[in-house]
């Protein structure tokens, strides 16, 4: 690990604080790695892949990387694994480097069961196997050597824990299937049964064949995991919480858009799929084929989730809900998930009685950003619509309840003031400084590009592709940020 030197940091010992290193440049050495691997992947040179990877392994750049990203950008770098250890100092972090470049990676340590609530669906939890924090560095190295030769190799329609492919991405996809005049009408809405839990070991490293790292992979799908202090054996599955996981999963799953062929539509997203034919009859001849192809993975479809339907009549896809109006097909908010985000924010304030009206700005603002930027490509304007008026009666019945023994013109006076979106909108006074909650009615729609055929971030040749799609991006929402500024003065 020797990369790192001409950046004044070297795997003896650190000259320059963790901040100061020059991320930028670190990442630029990977990311021009990750390219060559793509590259000699695509004109099929293996013997030169296998090299690339092992230099990818070997490099002290990606060492650096991948604990930034552990111990720094993911979420979950508060959450040890069965060793306790977590890395969110500098001090920390090096001390980590240090550790990994004598550590023998080899010596793999079995995950943490812990369980996480799932989305949408109260009282049901989902089990997530946190490996410990060396382990997790150790995937993120691999990952980087192994993603950009399977990206070169991944299926164009294949979206979900790759780079570059968004849920809007495949949405936007969806819909060019399905949109007016389509001719295929009939849908396979599927999604896989515990697809994490259940996967083939023996598939995946087949799959993968001798490349280099396997043998690290192979011992994490065996690790096992401890849940309640007790140890148990993983004979299938690659646990969710994993860094390397995603990428697997993608791995198993590469091949069924050939399988299919260009008589159907396809489009996959992580475990969640649809197929779309012009009849019912091709819809049902491919689920049968579909079943059959996932049994020597040790998968299997989900009964009560995976259903045939009819564009007409509409189905859900990654949080929208799909169907034909009087001949036009569009895309919008899927209801279910439009309700519990407003019984999610109604929940919060009846717990928040008596949080002052800025800590409420504080917390609302970039949960309301989030969701309507989630939603904002989609035919979504009478959902915000209706979304900004159950916050304001939610907003108004709080504010009442703080102040019983005071009139509503008062209420008004003290917690609302007018704008030009709305003639009510919530703001708290701090000093000279108002502060106003966000409006999702504000939000203009947006149209999404849908990223052409296979390219990848990877693909040195499409530099300028991806620059441009990135400047698009940065163009719109500088506007948006310079929309909300004008407002806010």
């Amino acid at each position: 690990m020797k990369d790192g030197t001409k950046y004044g940091i070297g795997a003896e010992g650190q000259t320059l604080e963790w901040d100061l290193i020059p991320w930028d440049a670190v990442e630029k050495s990977i990311r021009k790695l990750r390219q060559r691997i793509f590259r000699a992947t695509r004109e099929q040179k293996w013997n030169v892949v296998r090299s690339l990877m092992k230099l990818m392994l070997r490099s002290y750049c990606n060492l650096l990387v991948a604990v930034r990203r552990v111990t720094q950008k993911n979420k979950g770098k508060k959450t040890a694994g069965v060793d306790g250890e977590v890395a969110l100092t500098s001090k920390a972090r090096w001390a980590l480097v240090q550790r990994i470049t004598k550590h023998k990676l080899w010596q793999i340590q079995p995950t943490k069961r812990v369980y996480i609530p799932k989305a949408g669906k109260p009282g049901q939890e989902r089990p997530l196997g946190i490996p410990v924090i060396r382990d997790r560095v150790a995937q993120a190295i691999v990952k980087n050597a192994l993603e950009p030769c399977w990206e070169a190799q991944f299926e164009s329609n294949s979206y979900g824990f790759r780079p570059g492919r968004s849920v809007h991405v495949a949405v936007k996809h969806c819909w060019m299937y399905l949109k007016s005049g389509g001719r295929r009408q009939w849908i396979l809405d599927a999604d896989l049964k515990s697809a994490f839990d259940q996967i083939s070991h023996e598939h995946i490293l087949q799959a993968l064949g001798s490349v280099p790292g396997r043998e690290l992979i192979k011992q994490w799908l065996k690790a096992g995991y401890v849940e309640a202090e007790m140890f148990h054996a993983t004979e299938s599955g690659t646990p969710q919480g994993g860094i390397i996981s995603p990428v697997l999963l993608n791995v198993a799953l590469n091949g069924l858009q050939q399988l299919l062929g260009s008589a159907y539509g396809y489009i996959r997203y992580a475990d969640d799929f649809i197929v779309c034919a012009t009849t019912r009859e091709q819809i049902e001849t491919a689920q049968s084929i579909i079943e059959e192809w996932l049994k020597p993975r040790g998968l299997a479809l989900h009964p009560e989730k995976t259903r045939i339907v009819h564009i007409d009549d509409g189905f859900d896809f990654l949080s929208f809900s799909i169907k034909r109006y009087k001949g036009k097909c569009l895309f919008k908010p899927q209801k279910e998930k439009v309700l519990a985000f407003v019984a999610r924010l109604r929940l919060w304030l009846n717990q928040h009685k008596q949080a002052a009206a800025e800590n409420v700005i504080a917390q609302l603002n970039p949960v309301l950003r989030g969701w309507s930027n989630h939603y904002k490509r989609a035919v979504s304007k009478q959902t915000f619509s209706y979304v900004s008026c159950q916050i304001f009666k939610m907003l108004w019945k709080w504010c009442l309840r703080r102040h019983p023994e005071k009139g509503k013109r008062w209420v008004r006076q003290k917690y609302f003031s007018s704008r030009k979106t709305t003639s009510w909108n919530f703001c708290a006074r701090r000093g000279q400084e108002t502060l106003y909650l966000f409006d999702v009615n504000s939000v203009p729609i947006e149209r999404h590009i849908k990223v052409k055929g296979t390219a990848s971030p990877d693909d040195p040749a499409l530099k300028d592709y991806w620059r441009k799609r990135a400047t698009k991006s940065a163009r719109r929402a500088s506007a948006v940020g310079s929309n909300k500024d004008a407002r806010a003065g």
